[in-house]
């Protein structure tokens, strides 16, 4: 950690000589330098921070590096940048070249990309250009979401926006490890694990066989874009749609796809995503994926339809704010190269648009009576007792529960009986729980 701290002070030391080096030189004083550039860039070695690795990993050259140092100071050294606040005293304003402005709750200076433009290029208009290139969205930088310019209006200059370091490299700097993100409201999912294996998975085989081919896509994609030669007729990632009723295995195949290949699975909030503010819910959902690009993990929509459900007509501004916030998320989709599931119970509930974009439309039906045998039979702990009047396969033939229901009435009995001294499953406990899974699902059956 201390070496860490001594990389990050040693880099807001530089930035602050070379922020002294450019006013020196914008006003004439005298200096010791010709230029910003002759300013030399701290000493960095492998292996010294996450801050250094990221640094030598990307190859930065100075202009890079000054630029993210830049997006850094507000949250280390933000009196670094009070030097920007002085005031041009023939318009008794701040001077325009200096960009930046004063956040909500915080009293200092927030750098812009102008402020970035000033320091490494002030009138030279070819560096100029080049500080707009590191900006863009082609630059590593903003593949990478690590530094990005945030906009709060549209239509005015692009070097305007906030220089932004994201929440996710400013956790690996300040924390001096490369983490996986929590769940917080900048990044509203929730890393999803299993301890089950595929073999506890029961499906349909031609279902197995749907979900064979999304772990061939895992596997062979990158060969079928790149060796193959075949980015141009086939988009870059994989999209797939999950629907049938709760407790069927969306969720559960989802886990499984991400622990056989080794890939992280999120889980998306929708809850914290989807906002009725006009433009939020865009904005919500950009940052997921800004923050997904490029990292291997697997994106888990549930309950997608709250997001993707059916456009409305076009009779109100708020219906064509919505319509038009769709058309922009089908657009990050279409373009993203990870793998995005998506989960709906019903299927109808999809926009037609949406339905277009993906490679695979698979569904997650109630388990067949055989199917329900083996269920039953694998959710019993090896600890327990069946009851000599339970008969699995009888239960699994009259009631038609889903896998999860099952597991709700497994967990009830077990409690039935650990609460009654003993690891014996009584039938009254088993059609108890059948009982309230089906009043759960709205059905009404004899347990008798």
């Amino acid at each position: 950690m201390q070496a860490n701290v001594n990389i990050l002070n040693a880099e807001m030391q530089w930035l602050a000589l070379v922020i002294d080096t450019r006013m020196k030189l914008y006003w004439g004083k005298e200096c010791d330098y010709h230029a910003v550039s002759e300013v030399p860039m701290p000493d960095i070695q492998p292996g010294q921070s996450v801050y250094s690795d990221i640094v030598l990993r990307n190859n930065l050259n100075f202009e890079e590096r000054i630029i993210l140092a830049l997006s850094l100071a507000p949250h280390l050294q933000p009196h670094l940048l009070d030097v920007f606040f002085v005031k041009n005293a023939d318009f008794d304003r701040g001077f325009t070249e200096f960009g930046g402005i004063k956040g909500k709750n915080h009293a200092g200076f927030l750098p812009t990309g102008e402020t970035a433009a000033f320091i490494l290029a002030a009138n030279d208009l070819e560096m100029r250009f080049k500080v707009m290139e590191i900006l863009g969205s082609d630059h590593f930088f903003h593949q990478l979401n690590i530094v990005q310019l945030h906009f709060s209006k549209t239509g005015e200059p692009f070097l305007s926006g906030v220089l932004k370091l994201s929440f996710e490299y400013l956790s690996y700097f300040i924390q001096n490890s490369e983490q996986k993100p929590d769940f917080n409201i900048h990044f509203p999912a929730k890393l999803i694990t299993t301890s089950l294996d595929w073999d506890d998975l029961i499906l349909d085989e031609n279902v197995m066989e749907e979900i064979q081919e999304i772990n061939d896509w895992l596997e062979y994609g990158d060969q079928l874009l790149n060796n193959w030669g075949m980015p141009k007729p086939i988009k870059p990632g994989y999209r797939i749609l999950f629907y049938g009723p709760p407790g069927t295995g969306k969720t559960l195949t989802a886990a499984l796809i991400g622990k056989s290949k080794q890939r992280d699975v999120y889980r998306i909030d929708l809850s914290m995503v989807v906002s009725k503010y006009i433009g939020e819910t865009e904005k919500n959902l950009a940052n997921i994926f800004d923050q997904a690009q490029n990292k291997n993990w697997v994106l888990f929509f549930d309950e997608a339809d709250s997001l993707f459900g059916k456009r409305t007509a076009n009779s109100s501004s708020n219906d064509r704010y919505a319509n038009q916030e769709l058309s922009y998320l089908l657009q990050r989709i279409e373009d993203f190269p990870g793998l995005l599931i998506f989960a709906t119970d019903i299927k109808a509930n999809i926009d037609d648009a949406f339905m277009r974009r993906f490679q695979s439309v698979i569904a997650f039906q109630i388990p067949t009576p055989e199917q329900r045998e083996k269920l039953w039979n694998k959710a019993f702990s090896k600890k327990m007792i069946l009851g000599t009047d339970i008969d699995i396969k009888m239960i699994s033939e009259k009631y038609e529960l889903s896998g999860g229901g099952i597991i709700n009435v497994v967990m009830g009995c077990s409690l039935m009986a650990l609460k009654r001294g003993n690891n014996t499953v009584l039938l009254s406990d088993l059609l108890k729980g059948i009982r309230r899974e089906f009043a759960k699902e709205g059905k009404i059956t004899a347990t008798e």
